[in-house]
């Protein structure tokens, strides 16, 4: 393997937040085999937001909330290391808000882990609150846990590929098939719908607009082939005037679909673009959002 390759430690460490919902146990659960997977520690983290909650609410409903918490926290580490015996696990109980103390605890390497709906508060990993509010304004890679937690295992990584800018994270995508001995998917959609009246006047036909991405997907799995020389590496580019439609649909035949994330500005902060949205609150697998700008770790190891 060449220099560039990364180490599955380089895909870092995993970070989980949990409350008392089955999706929460799901995702703790998938995010101890994802430790697992990478040779990395698991932190299991609640956020009681004690904080956000103390001006309004009596001390004594606030120690009770506390209390909660603690066992909620104490019965999922436990339910993980029953599973995983080996695993090291960690647990951490926030007086915070969700989205904060799961960045917190990822810090600049980790990856964050949330389940697909929740009960309210940390509570609420409904999609559209913290959920969303996580990945949309992390640095880090951020999964969803979504699918039926006992499907079966299909062999595949999904990458889904915008333009030869994604090569960085695709790395990740890479690493991530790498640690699962699975193969990797790079698959890119043209949207016939997005050229008209701008492109078409400059190329022949919307086939060469295709064939165009073909070459792009082709070369990007060349030069991932050269990192990873063992990884089965395959691409497609599909014509569809749906992106989302054709992305949800490859989500019910891979295990995990890896993509970078494309931000718009709303207001005075940023929102997940509607490709994003759709996969977190539709896809079939586990979706991985890897922020602007991140990727695996360099050859001097600092991640720049």
């Amino acid at each position: 393997m060449t220099s560039d390759l990364p180490d599955p430690a380089d895909l870092g460490a995993v970070v989980v937040g949990v409350d008392a919902s089955p999706p929460a146990r799901a995702a703790a659960l998938w995010a101890a085999a994802e430790a697992d997977l990478r040779g990395q520690p698991l932190t299991v983290v609640h956020a009681a937001d004690i904080e956000g909650r103390s001006v309004l609410t009596s001390a004594e409903t606030l120690q009770a909330l506390w209390d909660a918490a603690s066992d909620v926290l104490a019965e999922t580490v436990d339910a993980v290391r029953e599973k995983y015996p080996d695993l090291t696990v960690t647990k951490e109980l926030s007086r915070g808000d969700a989205v904060a103390s799961l960045h917190a605890a990822a810090d600049d390497r980790g990856t964050i882990v949330v389940g697909s709906r929740g009960l309210g508060g940390f509570a609420s990993l409904t999609l559209g609150s913290v959920g969303l509010g996580v990945a949309a304004r992390t640095e880090v890679p951020v999964i969803v846990v979504r699918g039926e937690p006992d499907r079966a295992a299909t062999g595949v990584v999904t990458a889904a590929v915008h333009g030869t800018s994604d090569l960085d994270w695709l790395l990740i995508a890479a690493a991530e098939a790498h640690v699962r001995n699975a193969s990797l998917r790079l698959l890119s959609v043209s949207n016939v719908l997005t050229y008209v009246g701008r492109f078409t006047t400059m190329l022949d036909s919307v086939g060469e607009i295709t064939e165009e991405k073909v070459h792009e997907t082709a070369a990007m799995a060349d030069r991932i082939r050269k990192s990873y020389p063992g990884l089965t590496v395959t691409h497609d580019v599909e014509t569809g005037t749906s992106v989302p439609g054709i992305l949800v649909e490859a989500t019910s035949i891979t295990d995990l679909l890896v993509m970078g994330a494309r931000h718009r500005v709303i207001g005075g902060g940023s929102a997940l673009g509607r490709v994003t949205h759709a996969l977190l609150h539709h896809g079939h697998c586990p979706v991985q959002i890897v922020p602007p700008g991140y990727a695996a770790t360099d050859d001097d190891g600092d991640g720049s």
